[in-house]
């Protein structure tokens, strides 16, 4: 990251700023869970995307750092949703929101953020970006349904789970960066290579969060291990791993997923089977696969420190520890 920071840093922190400005609401307890949820830390990924992305494309107003707010918004809001769908107790190393102020305040900040955000993104003033951004947050929602319906399909495809993390996790760093791009006022041909950059490295950021799970500490990860399995989510490195392993061993991970608490023991057998197929080392290779793609995205755009800045920031998904 510290490439893009040397770039963006300042406007970075002049996100921070707008977020909370954007946060005042007459109801304390927004801006309490909101504020609590921005400051546990955070990569910050999706708003410098889309800094980068502008910077890229030559745009010098002052409409990026706004927008980049409204993402991190965006993201925050289904950071939200997603602990309470899954019963998460640790997010980025600390107590979900869901954990202190319960499901119904972290559901009902979430729709504030996200209502929120559709207001923000008016006050841009593009329609282009309003289309974008909103369509995004649709996709969003529709991957979170199809997340809740592949729950504990234990032959749920590649293709499938590649569709899903298309539609919940990489949609918005896609949309972040087809922002930027409309911003600068580039080609078509430039936008959808933006967008298309968004789309592999979101794809691949996902990819190392599901190997992360299995082999990632806690105080690593941020979250606890082993939670996608305990909530029955196949994802690729066990996807991999049930295509090769034997029909013994594919009915005790069968069994693994379909009870209510999964203990220690139980995860650590399945992760050793995962380990012992390979599961890993494919998963990451397919993440490499989406960065290399995503880094020939760029080729359209003139060499600068932006663009390798940019570049930086990819390899960096495939090699972060949490």
């Amino acid at each position: 990251m510290q490439a893009a920071l040397n770039i963006i840093g300042e406007d970075l922190k002049l996100v921070e700023l707008q977020f909370r400005k954007d946060l005042e609401s007459d109801v304390p307890l927004i801006r309490k869970v909101g504020e609590y949820v921005l400051s546990s830390g955070g990569k910050r990924v999706r708003p410098a995307l889309l800094l980068l992305a502008a910077r890229l494309c030559g745009y010098t107003g002052d409409k990026a750092v706004p927008l980049a707010s409204v993402v991190e918004f965006i993201h925050t809001a289904t950071l939200l949703h997603d602990d309470v769908v899954d019963s998460a107790t640790l997010r980025r190393g600390i107590a979900s929101a869901n954990t202190l102020w319960g499901n119904e305040a972290s559901v009902l900040v979430g729709d504030f953020l996200f209502s929120k955000s559709f207001s923000l993104m008016v006050g841009v003033g593009s329609l282009d970006i309003l289309r974008v951004l909103s369509g995004a947050t649709t996709i969003i929602a529709e991957g979170e349904v199809l997340q809740l319906l592949c729950t504990g399909e234990m032959d749920l495809t590649e293709e499938r789970y590649i569709s899903v993390v298309r539609s919940k996790t990489a949609i918005l760093m896609s949309a972040a960066c087809e922002a930027g791009a409309i911003l600068g006022c580039v080609n078509a041909g430039q936008q959808q290579a933006l967008a298309d950059f968004g789309m592999e490295l979101g794809i691949a950021f996902q990819l190392m969060d599901d190997t992360l799970d299995y082999i990632a500490t806690e105080e690593e990860f941020g979250k606890s291990i082993g939670h996608d399995l305990e909530e029955g989510k196949i994802t690729l490195p066990l996807i991999h791993t049930l295509r090769h392993c034997s029909g013994a061993e594919r009915s005790f991970i069968e069994a693994v997923v379909e009870k209510d608490e999964m203990s220690l023991e139980d995860f650590q057998q399945v992760s050793a089977l995962v380990k012992c197929y390979g599961g890993i080392e494919y998963t990451v290779n397919a993440a490499r696969t989406q960065i290399a793609a995503c880094r020939s995205r760029l080729d359209m755009f003139e060499a600068s420190p932006v663009r390798e800045a940019m570049v930086a920031l990819a390899d960096y998904v495939v090699t972060r520890s949490r």
